[in-house]
């Protein structure tokens, strides 16, 4: 990996603290509440500082998830031409980080779906559609929930990207997965294609228990009723 995928992965990872291992429908994408507007208790320190607990410095974790999230909104205007750079793995990254910057005025959205419009390779228009999702979820924008519905469905699309919206749009609405959206994760969701998919950052951050990322977002959004696995050699099979 490049220097600069590296410094890319170290500014986006403060901004979403206590997002390994998460892949529900209600917590994968999610942006929670600015840490900034809580206020002091004067009994217990910090009142509802988004549970992310204390640092070592004594000072809630949440205020470093807004800083982070302050400085990418910032260097925005920075990131976006990274959409277009020759490293595909740079374009991940630079998407990646850019769905955490706030984006009022759609700058970030517009970015995202310009270059969907002209990248070929399948992990990154992957990577695209979850930054979309992403950002969404923080700012609202029902067309771009209707968008990625008509990713999922259209088969021309590659398996990635397919899979990549069905997971974004099940994060952006509350309806019942319809059946073709079973179908399409059922025809497409294999091993080796859940693996593969470890490469984006949103899949690497939800895997766990040996489970890739993709495998545990379906078990997590479509069956969670099921347990989740374990990794413990020792664990009894009953």
């Amino acid at each position: 990996m490049s220097q600069r995928a590296a410094a890319l992965g170290v500014l986006s990872g403060p901004a979403r603290a206590r997002h390994f291992g998460v892949a529900s429908r209600d917590e994968l994408l999610l942006h929670r509440t600015d840490p900034r507007r809580h206020t002091y208790d004067g009994y217990d320190g910090y009142d509802g500082y988004d549970g992310y607990g204390i640092e070592v410095t004594g000072y809630p974790a949440g205020w470093s998830v807004a800083a982070a999230r302050a400085a990418i909104t910032a260097e925005a205007p920075s990131l976006l031409p990274l959409l277009n750079d020759s490293d595909p793995t740079i374009r991940i990254d630079a998407a990646y980080a850019l769905a955490t910057a706030a984006d009022p005025d759609h700058t970030v959205r517009t970015g995202l779906a310009t270059r969907f419009a002209t990248e070929h390779d399948a992990i990154v228009r992957a990577a695209l559609l979850l930054a979309s999702a992403e950002t969404t979820r923080a700012h609202a924008h029902p067309p771009t929930v209707r968008w990625l519905r008509e990713r999922w469905q259209n088969w021309s699309e590659t398996p990635e990207v397919r899979l990549a919206a069905a997971i974004g749009w099940l994060c952006l609405t509350d309806e019942p997965a319809p059946q073709d959206l079973h179908q399409t994760i059922n025809a497409f969701a294999t091993d080796e294609r859940a693996h593969a998919m470890d490469a984006l950052p949103w899949m690497n951050a939800a895997a766990g228990s040996g489970e890739p990322g993709l495998r545990r977002c379906i078990r997590c959004m479509l069956h969670p009723e099921e347990p989740e696995p374990s990794d413990d050699p020792w664990a009894s099979p009953l």
